[in-house]
């Protein structure tokens, strides 16, 4: 049994179709990325996912359980999420924050109990940020904000994480840091992952790592093509959902390893 699966999944809103006609399933210890253009409705997909909002038609399956069907905390059990952008409104501690992901499994009137600090320590040490965990989160860089967001979600301890761009926003060696993140904890603890993302290197950089991965290239509504991100980033799909230019580059680095990146040359007038 997968652990997720969407089964000709459709939203839109009043007559206006957002997606439709959407399905794919991914299993445990993979990473399926949505690539796609501004709008074409990657994060509204993962509301969808997520319960947000209900699909005018299909069905999101968790470990074969209608998501319709769940309460939220049972939802929050399952699928934790990721933004891609967080006010830092209050100055919380990084502790205090990554506390908040064990809210699914604490009473309105309760507090976190001791288990629960300890869950939150150990998320904090996975993302190695053990050293801010006194410090106010209002205090902390983007690269360092996004990795307590992660350690929240890796409070929850659920089986599936869904991220919404997670590296928007971030320098080059932040957002490397978070990639490395990703692939660290995808070995370490066999999580799944749905990451929407504007950059498809990320696809490749996961493949490069040996992580199971898929992509999904999302235009005109639906997904028009699925598969090993080998397969399908090509130039010509590249030149098709994007209207650009591109290379596809292949360079072997250590170990004999090859590793692909998209160099971007033009956009098409």
């Amino acid at each position: 049994m997968p652990l997720i699966e969407l089964k000709d999944a459709s939203f839109g809103y009043n007559q206006q179709d957002i997606f439709k006609g959407i399905s794919f399933q991914i299993g445990k210890g993979e990473i399926f990325c949505i690539i796609g253009p501004n709008g074409c409705g990657k994060t509204t997909l993962l509301d969808t996912i997520l319960g947000i909002l209900k699909l005018r038609q299909g069905d999101v399956l968790i470990n074969g359980s209608n998501i319709q069907k769940m309460r939220p905390h049972e939802i929050a059990r399952q699928i934790a999420y990721i933004p891609q952008a967080h006010s830092k409104t209050f100055p919380y501690t990084v502790l205090d924050v990554v506390l908040m992901g064990r809210a699914a499994y604490t009473g309105i009137f309760s507090s976190p109990a001791d288990e629960d600090v300890v869950i939150a320590e150990e998320a904090l040490a996975l993302v190695g940020l053990t050293r801010l965990k006194s410090r106010p989160y209002t205090q902390l860089s983007g690269g360092e904000g996004q990795l307590v967001m992660i350690a929240r979600a890796l409070a929850q301890k659920t089986p599936l994480l869904i991220m919404d761009e997670p590296t928007a926003h971030l320098d080059f060696k932040h957002e490397l840091t978070v990639l490395e993140t990703i692939v660290q904890l995808i070995n370490d603890t066999n999580l799944s992952i749905i990451m929407a993302t504007h950059f498809p290197n990320h696809a490749f950089y996961f493949e490069n790592n040996n992580i199971k991965t898929s992509v999904a290239l999302m235009d005109q509504k639906t997904f028009s093509q699925v598969g090993r991100p080998a397969d399908i980033i090509s130039e010509e799909n590249l030149m098709m959902l994007y209207n650009i230019n591109a290379k596809v580059v292949s360079c072997h680095i250590g170990s004999g390893a090859e590793l692909k990146q998209i160099i971007p040359i033009s956009t098409i007038s």
